[in-house]
C-alpha cells in the first residue's frame, strides 16, 4: 500500500501515520525525519540541504525531491510506504509523479484528515510540551499534574510559541490556500479519501481503513 498523508497542524496526522505504519506493516515517511536523516548521514544531498538549513533558508525543491526519492527507492520501501508532508505545491506533486514513474510506483490514495479551525485552535493552544524530553501532551484529553511537570520524566511543561491563536490561524490560512489545490488535482485522479478527524483516534483509524479497502 503506497499512501500520501495530508491535514493542517492539529488533526492527529502524526498519530494516524504512526498507527497505520504498524497496521498495514508499511514505513511512516516523514520529510521532517528523513531530511534530518539525511544530513546526519551526510549524504551529498543531506549537506546540500544543511547549507540552506544552516542559513534558515527553506531547503530547493530539488533537493528535497532527491533525497525523497532515495528513500523511496531504498528497500525499505519496497512494500510500501505512508508519505507525510510532502507534497505541498503542485509543482511538488508533478516532480513526485515523475519520481513515480521513473521507480515504478503506483499511489494508491491519497487520505486527508478533515478538522475544522475552530476545533483545530482548541487542540493545538491546549497542547503543551516537556523541554526535558520532548513529550507532547494536551490539557483536553491528558491528566497533567498540577505541579505543571512532564509525568514522563518529571521535566517543566511549556507552550510552544506558535500554539498561539493568532499564529494557529496564519499557519492554517497558509495550509488552505497551498493545499486545496493540491485535493482538486488528487481528486481528479480519483485517489482521494477525504476523512473526519473528529473522534476518537481509533475510530477515526477505523474510518480511514475502511476508506482504502482494509479491514481492520
Amino acid at each position: 500500500m503506497r499512501l500520501i498523508l495530508f491535514g493542517p497542524p492539529g488533526v492527529g496526522k502524526g498519530t494516524q501515520a504512526q498507527i497505520l505504519s504498524q497496521k498495514l506493516n508499511i514505513p511512516h515517511i516523514s520529510t521532517g525525519d528523513i531530511l534530518r536523516e539525511a544530513v546526519k548521514n551526510q549524504t551529498e544531498l543531506g549537506l546540500k540541504a544543511k547549507s540552506f538549513m544552516d542559513k534558515g533558508e527553506l531547503v530547493p525543491d530539488d533537493v528535497m525531491i532527491g533525497i525523497i526519492k532515495e528513500v523511496l527507492s531504498s528497500e525499505k520501501c519496497k512494500s510500501g510506504f505512508i508519505l507525510d508532508g510532502f507534497p505541498r505545491t503542485i509543482n511538488q506533486a508533478k516532480a513526485l509523479d515523475e519520481i513515480f514513474d521513473e521507480l515504478n510506483i503506483k499511489l494508491d490514495y491519497v487520505i486527508s484528515i478533515e478538522v475544522d479551525d475552530d476545533e483545530i485552535i482548541k487542540r493545538l493552544t491546549n497542547r503543551r510540551t516537556c523541554r526535558n524530553c520532548g513529550a507532547v501532551y494536551n490539557l483536553l484529553i491528558d491528566h497533567i499534574p498540577e505541579d505543571n511537570k512532564c509525568p514522563r520524566c518529571g521535566g517543566e511543561l511549556y507552550q510552544r510559541s506558535d500554539d498561539n491563536p493568532d499564529v494557529i490561524k496564519n499557519r492554517l490560512k497558509v495550509y488552505r490556500e497551498s493545499t486545496q489545490i493540491l485535493l482538486e488535482y488528487y481528486d481528479k485522479k480519483n485517489i482521494l479519501k477525504k476523512i473526519n478527524g473528529v473522534g476518537e483516534i481509533n475510530h477515526i483509524t477505523k474510518l480511514i481503513l475502511q476508506s482504502i479497502g482494509v479491514k481492520d
